[in-house]
């Protein structure tokens, strides 16, 4: 539409850009995946957002293709964040951090984490399910995406934390989404419209398939898959919580514009048993052994990324600032020496917290004695500090950052990057996802979630040559169907996009992936929000929209 920049200055206040630059930009977030826009739009309020939501309803009909992707932080690994249409970008204007208390937090979509944490700090309170991309990305995406991280084994995922939406659906209005008992769900259901309609149409399907949706719940302790209608309504408590498929749904059901979280305590004191593998044999037991202890935290990355740490540590200065880097520096310094005595294969990070100093060092002493059977093939760091384990939090932070950005010759392929198994499993299942990126010739670095037996498995791939790209979709069947066998979940954060939509029926089966697409239908009946996405995305297409230049 050449006349798609004129038409929508005249009805939004916000910005609206069909450059070639901006276009170019937007046409990537943090996937493996490229689609150029026609326009972004940066919208100025909610009034902005819904007469975007009521343009593209309007002219649907004669531009069947025009539709709105919402975008946040763009640090979406599943391409959920770019489109072929209008690009609407939360970041410039949605930025308002209102209401902190101990307890709850009300912020704006395009509020970066690395903000908002400091706001909520300041009421010795956290909103605990940042992800590892924490100082890039923004509350919006983290709802979007159902967003989890290191602190999801203690305290859950973003689906716990969300406590009432502001959302934009397809008629054009806003809507205030929260938890309502039965008495005022039957009285939303009562109403003559389209929130009354969309409230009765999805209690009615919930109700009508309820011990199958049950029972269709990934038997895993963290899921960004499908639409989690377990989550709404419940027989039980009488409670039915739409927030449940908002959460998670990557703006396909509706553009979020308001969110009020739920916040816990921030822990009082920290500290880490650090765990350097020289072999991942035991790596599987070791995680459940580890888990016996209750840690609050575990998390891991392997040596590929422990030594890029130590080549590039330069690149930390951008989140240390220059005293920062110094110092971290000086602390790698020991654990440097550790390499003369042979390169990790795997960095183990396991945190406790405690009411005091004192707590915490036994807890992590404990958990040090507690693993020495294993000591012939490991060496240990006791920090009993948060300060002193920083340096290592940090590269698991910015693993994938570094990997994206510094390796010369090959190239970040996150499709298989987010899978989850159950960890009694793991012994059996981790040489068995080995064997296969042997078989494909795949250089993988893996880092994750060790408690939830999360891992972040990153192909590095010379993505430009056809016969790279050849092995995409058979080496992604191969691990699904291992994961899936081993009653795991194909996405524990990362959610479905481009990437694992199209596998989402091999998940589910064909009746509740039947019942998510018809989930779309009831919210979005003329496809305005986010296409190609989880029940409507399709392999063939996802496939040519690979990136070929980097």
């Amino acid at each position: 539409m050449k006349e798609l920049k004129t038409t929508l200055d005249s009805i939004l206040k916000g910005e609206v850009y069909q450059d070639d630059d901006t276009l170019e930009f937007y046409s990537h977030d943090a996937s493996m995946l490229e689609m150029r826009p026609d326009a972004v739009v940066h919208p100025k309020d909610s009034a902005d957002v819904q007469e975007l939501v009521k343009f593209v309803a309007r002219e649907k009909l004669k531009h069947p293709d025009l539709s709105l992707t919402a975008r946040s932080g763009g640090t979406c690994m599943s391409g959920g964040a770019i489109n072929d249409s209008i690009i609407v970008d939360f970041g410039k204007h949605f930025t308002e951090i209102a209401e902190v208390s101990s307890e709850s937090a009300r912020v704006q979509p395009g509020v970066y984490y690395r903000d908002f944490e400091p706001k909520t700090l300041e009421h010795g309170a956290i909103m605990p399910s940042y992800p590892a991309s924490r100082e890039l990305c923004m509350v919006g995406g983290m709802v979007n995406n159902n967003a989890g991280g290191e602190k999801s084994l203690q305290h859950g995922k973003t689906e716990e934390f969300v406590q009432e939406l502001q959302v934009v659906f397809a008629d054009g209005k806003e809507y205030t989404v929260r938890p309502l008992n039965k008495e005022e769900l039957d009285k939303k259901m009562a109403q003559d419209d389209f929130e009354g309609h969309l409230y009765k149409q999805v209690y009615d399907l919930i109700e009508a398939n309820y011990d199958n949706i049950k029972a269709a719940q990934p038997n895993v302790s963290k899921d960004s898959t499908g639409y989690h209608l377990w989550r709404v309504w419940d027989r039980e408590t009488g409670i039915f919580d739409l927030t449940q498929l908002i959460v998670g749904a990557q703006g396909t059901l509706g553009f979020v514009t308001d969110i009020k979280f739920r916040l816990v305590p921030a822990p009082k004191h920290s500290g880490t048993l650090v765990m350097f593998l020289r072999k991942t044999d035991d790596l599987g037991d070791i995680i459940n052994d580890v888990l016996k202890h209750d840690p609050a935290t575990f998390e891991g990355f392997d040596n590929y990324t422990l030594m890029l740490s130590f080549k590039l540590f330069f690149y930390f200065r951008k989140t240390l600032g220059w005293a920062g880097m110094i110092k971290l520096g000086i602390q790698l310094l020991p654990d440097a020496l550790l390499l003369f005595r042979g390169i990790p294969k795997m960095v183990l990070l396991i945190e406790f917290n405690g009411d005091t100093p004192d707590e915490v060092a036994e807890k992590v002493h404990t958990m040090r004695e507690a693993l020495r059977p294993y000591g012939h093939e490991a060496l240990f760091e006791e920090d009993e500090t948060e300060a002193k384990a920083k340096k290592f939090w940090i590269m698991r932070r910015e693993s994938f950052n570094l990997l994206r950005k510094k390796v010369k010759d090959k190239h970040t392929a996150p499709f298989i990057d987010d899978l989850v198994v159950p960890p009694e499993h793991l012994p059996k299942f981790l040489p068995e996802v080995r064997e296969i990126m042997k078989k494909y010739n795949l250089l993988a670095t893996i880092a994750g979630h060790m408690g939830d037996g999360n891992f972040h498995i990153i192909p590095l791939m010379e993505i430009e040559k056809q016969e790279e790209r050849d092995k995409l979709e058979p080496a992604m069947k191969e691990v699904n169907n291992l994961v899936l066998e081993y009653g795991g979940s194909l996405s524990g954060e990362h959610n479905d996009g481009m990437i694992r939509g199209p596998w989402l029926e091999a998940m589910y089966g064909e009746e509740i992936f039947g019942i998510f697409k018809q989930v779309k239908g009831i919210f979005d009946p003329q496809n305005i929000f986010n296409p190609h996405k989880k029940t409507d995305a399709d392999w063939d297409f996802t496939f040519k929209h690979v990136r070929e230049h980097f």
